[in-house]
């Protein structure tokens, strides 16, 4: 990408954040395709790949080129990839490259509903390859050790139900499986993470994986911030 590239791109991306602002209800679907079906139809299978899903996967992301490309993303998740820690917007340094491909795939046909991301991650804004560039370059971005995280009043619980309902999936340190498009949870925002095990349980999630939507139905508000308060506190040191 050239220098001149990279700056019009900063451009369209402020000009979308000041339009976002202004015109949110215009951005409540994807513009690049049709809302596909969610977890309650009964054709859904959360693992199916996009034939854009599968490209991306195919392709050997650059972590230099990824960087750049990163720039639309940034505004949001910062420039280290942290996110907020007021649960608007994910943790996504040091996560599998998989699921970041597998998200944004699905965001961008509409399978996973994220109007504020529909701007930056329409096929307007990056390509397949782009794609996978930035998966890889956040892969490979440390985990940020100042997230943020619960209160810390019922770490025991939250660590009994991680270990009885969740660890069979993603690991015993919160690491996920990149194979099997398990997120890395360890580290990851408490607030972001009792938003969407809420939105998941209550079926809002519509490209949830419905092993997890099984193993979250009964819990009560306060078990999802239990756990979710100690996954926030997990260290998780990606093996390079």
């Amino acid at each position: 990408m050239t220098i001149e590239g990279s700056a019009s791109r900063r451009r369209v991306a402020g000009a979308l954040i000041v339009l976002g602002a202004l015109a949110a209800p215009a951005l409540a679907a994807p513009p690049t395709a049709p809302v596909a079906p969610g977890i309650e139809s009964k054709s859904y299978r959360w693992d199916k790949l996009t034939a854009e899903e599968a490209e991306a996967l195919k392709l050997k992301g650059d972590p230099v080129r990824g960087r750049v490309a990163y720039e639309v993303c940034q505004g949001c998740h910062k420039p280290d990839g942290s996110g907020l820690a007021d649960g608007s917007y994910p943790q996504l340094a040091g996560q599998h490259a998989t699921v970041l491909i597998k998200q944004m795939g699905d965001i961008r046909v509409g399978r996973r509903d994220n109007p504020k991301m529909y701007p930056f991650a329409g096929k307007h804004m990056i390509n397949v390859q782009e794609i996978a560039d930035i998966a890889t370059y956040l892969q490979q971005l440390p985990i940020p050790k100042d997230n943020g995280r619960g209160p810390g009043t019922d770490l025991a619980r939250g660590g009994e139900l991680y270990r009885k309902d969740c660890v069979i999936c993603h690991g015993d340190r919160g690491e996920g499986d990149a194979g099997k498009f398990y997120p890395v949870l360890a580290g990851q925002h408490y607030l972001y993470m009792v938003r969407q095990v809420k939105e998941i349980r209550d079926a809002k999630r519509r490209n949830a994986n419905p092993r997890m939507v099984k193993a979250v139905k009964g819990y009560t508000d306060a078990q999802i911030e239990a756990v979710s308060d100690y996954l926030s506190r997990l260290d998780f040191a990606r093996q390079r």
